[in-house]
């Protein structure tokens, strides 16, 4: 019965999405709302940036139904999906930054106010009693205290939403992340049993799903092409790291079939994450400030070898599903430091590649520049 709940919570999330999101790309271009188009930016054309507007709705209608269908064939008043104060405060925080999202796409809104929103949630869900409280043998540290599991925990909330928003940079990059992670988490959850956080996660993947094909597949020039925005990758960025922090608060049960879950729950999320300490990193090497947006995130990295923007879609998607699976199969017989240490090589090891692949790509451009001007 648990996946049968789990199927309608996907199917109604993402057939909400696939009426919103059509008559979204309608209303945008009559009262010309499009994402505007700077040095920075990798696409060209008039696209609206409001897809995100699609997805609370659509995760509130499926998450209200199939609690509803649940207190029906369960006969409770009670139902154990919204009854629950980790998914009462889920939404409380959702919607606290949907509203947040929908202005600064519509308006724009400072990045102090953004932070202070972002903060806020977090300590909503904080209050739920969803926190970081054991870190699984990472660094050696098991339990933590609450006076440094909760501010880190908020820490990591908005941390996590900010990387999702970062990575948002070419079609299909976000969503394709989300997406899998959702999914993943999805499974780990009804695996341990956890219905709550299965919900909340196919409901969260529902919408994703019909965004994915208008905005990798839609066509600008036929007007069903739709971008994301702030509204979308915040809200999604925002479950997600509920989710994965949900997911390693210590649990005796849990823990027996499922061991060094921080490491698991979090590997899906790396991608996004060490992309976005390397790239700040790198900015305050150059005496940049870290939060000054520029064209050094992974995916520009990519389509600097001169692969497309699907192309770098699909490959970024795969090591991030590669760390998801390589993560998964050591946890049970491989020593969490040991995992995450893998994990930081791996990664390091690929951007050294790629930067070596970028500059000989210069090179050789330079050096056929300057062949063809000595030829004239």
């Amino acid at each position: 019965m648990n996946s049968v709940y789990l199927l309608l919570t996907f199917l109604l999330g993402a057939l909400v999405a696939s009426f919103m999101l059509p008559r979204i790309i309608l209303i945008s271009f009559r009262k010309r709302l499009f994402d505007t188009i700077d040095n920075r930016k990798v696409h060209s054309g008039i696209v609206p940036r409001l897809g995100g507007v699609s997805f609370v709705p659509s995760m509130v209608i499926a998450i209200a139904f199939v609690a509803g269908l649940e207190a029906i064939l369960v006969r409770t008043d009670a139902p154990l999906i919204l009854g629950s104060p980790r998914m009462a405060l889920l939404l409380c925080g959702v919607l606290l930054l949907y509203m947040e999202g929908v202005a600064d796409d519509l308006i724009g809104v400072g990045y102090k106010a953004k932070f202070a929103f972002q903060i806020l949630c977090g300590a909503g869900v904080i209050a739920s009693g969803i926190w970081l409280n054991d870190l699984g043998g990472l660094f050696g540290i098991h339990a933590l205290p609450a006076w440094v599991g909760m501010p880190l925990s908020v820490l990591l909330i908005v941390f996590i939403i900010n990387a999702i928003n970062l990575i948002d940079g070419i079609d299909g990059l976000a969503s394709g992340l989300s997406g899998i992670a959702l999914f993943f988490l999805g499974c780990l959850f009804s695996y341990t049993g956890d219905m709550v956080g299965a919900v909340m996660a196919f409901a969260a993947l529902g919408p994703l799903v019909p965004f994915f094909l208008y905005n990798v597949f839609g066509r600008a020039d036929r007007h069903r092409k739709i971008f994301m925005g702030d509204c979308g990758s915040q809200t999604i960025g925002f479950v997600l790291a509920v989710l994965a922090i949900s997911f390693c608060q210590h649990d005796e049960a849990r823990a027996a079939g499922m061991p060094s879950s921080p490491v698991v729950a979090f590997s899906l999320l790396m991608v996004p994450c060490l992309d976005v300490i390397r790239v700040m990193i790198g900015r305050i090497r150059r005496g940049c400030n870290p939060f000054m947006p520029d064209k050094t995130h992974i995916h520009h990295k990519f389509l600097a070898l001169g692969m497309s923007h699907r192309t770098t879609m699909v490959t970024i998607i795969m090591i991030s599903a590669f760390f998801g699976l390589l993560n998964l199969s050591l946890a049970a017989h491989v020593n969490i430091n040991w995992i995450f240490l893998l994990d930081i090589i791996l990664w390091t090891l690929l951007q050294i590649w790629l930067t070596q692949m970028i500059k000989k790509k210069q090179e050789k451009l330079a050096q056929l520049d300057l062949a063809s001007s000595q030829v004239k």
